[in-house]
Order: structure tokens, then C-alpha cells, then sequence
């Protein structure tokens, strides 16, 4: 028996319902199975899911806002310790939180959760990290911004030490960016919008389409998936204008 036909006898009925290419897991169209096959509504079920959490806290007079812990600013090494120790409860409750909900999703798209877990436990701990640095006081001077810091970390490890083939099944940049879009979307109030007025909303909406443009076709320039060119265009477009 080819090793070819022995991978086609190991996969699940889920995972089959995807092809391998260019590194990206494209669904076929399997119709309504779209709905719970693709990152794409996945995105959307997991951000409405914690839009509704997060709206029974707040009708019961609580918030979700414990959970949203992120580093403090810093000087020196002490306080970064210090902040880590007193929040220590808060970052491992949001690492499970996310842990369970990217984790379940994924395994129903036919992702294996032993591949998953533990390369989104080494993408949790070097966000932490990019954080904490972008958390520096002096990070602004020297331009150390987290997304800068995440690109020149991920360019090292790639080029210089590299990672098992099995880890990418933790690096979902288009999910992580889809799920992340929604929500920031739902940060935004409808009165803040009416009260901007017609102006104010046609400049945001010239300068949000044009960088989604200009992003996208960059992106495409250099040879980038169309799918992920749209997804970090539509995230150029709703977070730098923002």
C-alpha cells in the first residue's frame, strides 16, 4: 500500500473536505457544511459567542473585562515580574479560554488537537512576550511596536532555527486576524458613528478603502494568497483607521 493511500484511510470525514496548498487549508464546497468547515464562519460563531457572554455579564452588572489582561507599562525588569505575578490568575484563564474555543473549532475543521495544542502554547507565550517589550517605556523612541516585533521574531525563527512542519497547525494568522476583526468591529457604537456626522464618516470611508486596496494589491504583487490579502487589507483598513 502507497503512502499515499494510507494518509486518504487516516482522514476523517472532516479533514477530507480540505485540500493542502500553498501551506493554506482550502475547503471544498460541501454547501451547508461550509457553516461549521470554514475558519470563515468560525470567526464569526466565536466573536458572536463572546459578544453574547460578554452582554449577559453586563445585563447581570458584570464584565468580561477581568479576562481582557494585557502587560503593563514598565521600566524595569521588576515590575514586568511583579505585573506577571499579581495578573498570573488572569493570563491563564484567557490562555484557556482561547485555548478551548480555538481548539474545539479547529478540530471540527480537522485540525488534531495534539498538533494544535502545543503550537498554540508556544504562540500564546511569544505573544506575552511581544507584549511585554511593546509594553517598554522607551519602546515608542525606538519604534518596538508589537506587530514590528512579532515580524522580525517570526522572520528570525523561520530563517535561522526553523519549526517542526506539525506547528503550523497553530499559526492561523488568517483566523486569529478574522476573529479579531469582528470584535473590534463590535467596539464600535452606532451614535459614535451618527454623531461623526457625513464628513467625518466619508473621510474615514476614502482612507479605509484605499488602504485596503493598496494593502491588497501589495500584497498580491508579492505573491501573497488572495484570501489572506483581503483579510490583512480588511485589518489595515478597520485598525489603522480606527
Amino acid at each position: 500500500m502507497s503512502e499515499k493511500q494510507k494518509d486518504d484511510i487516516e482522514l476523517t470525514e472532516t479533514e477530507k473536505a480540505w485540500d493542502e496548498e500553498a501551506d493554506d487549508l482550502k475547503v471544498k464546497s460541501v454547501g451547508w457544511k461550509e457553516l461549521y468547515l470554514k475558519e470563515d464562519w468560525w470567526a464569526i460563531w466565536l466573536s458572536l459567542g463572546l459578544i453574547f457572554v460578554a452582554y449577559a455579564f453586563f445585563l447581570a452588572g458584570g464584565s468580561i473585562k477581568w479576562i481582557a489582561v494585557h502587560p503593563a507599562r514598565w521600566s524595569n525588569l521588576s515590575q514586568v515580574g511583579a505585573d506577571l505575578g499579581k495578573h498570573a490568575i488572569q493570563y491563564i484563564a484567557q490562555f484557556i479560554m482561547w485555548l478551548i474555543v480555538f481548539t474545539a473549532s479547529l478540530k471540527v475543521m480537522g485540525i488534531k488537537p495534539k498538533e494544535f495544542i502545543p503550537s498554540f502554547i508556544f504562540v500564546y507565550i511569544c505573544s506575552i512576550l511581544i507584549f511585554i517589550v511593546g509594553a517598554w517605556e522607551h519602546a515608542h523612541h525606538y519604534n518596538l511596536e508589537p506587530p514590528l516585533i512579532a515580524l522580525a521574531l517570526g522572520m528570525l525563527i523561520a530563517n535561522l532555527v526553523g519549526l517542526p512542519r506539525w506547528m503550523d497547525a497553530g499559526f492561523r494568522v488568517e483566523y486569529y486576524i478574522k476573529v479579531g476583526i469582528i470584535l473590534l468591529g463590535a467596539t464600535l457604537p452606532l451614535t459614535l458613528i451618527i454623531w461623526a456626522g457625513p464628513v467625518a464618516i466619508g473621510q474615514a470611508s476614502i482612507v479605509a478603502v484605499s488602504t485596503f486596496l493598496v494593502i491588497f494589491f501589495v500584497g498580491r504583487k508579492m505573491g501573497l494568497d488572495r484570501r489572506l490579502c483581503a483579510t490583512l487589507g480588511a485589518g489595515g483598513a478597520v485598525c489603522g483607521v480606527s
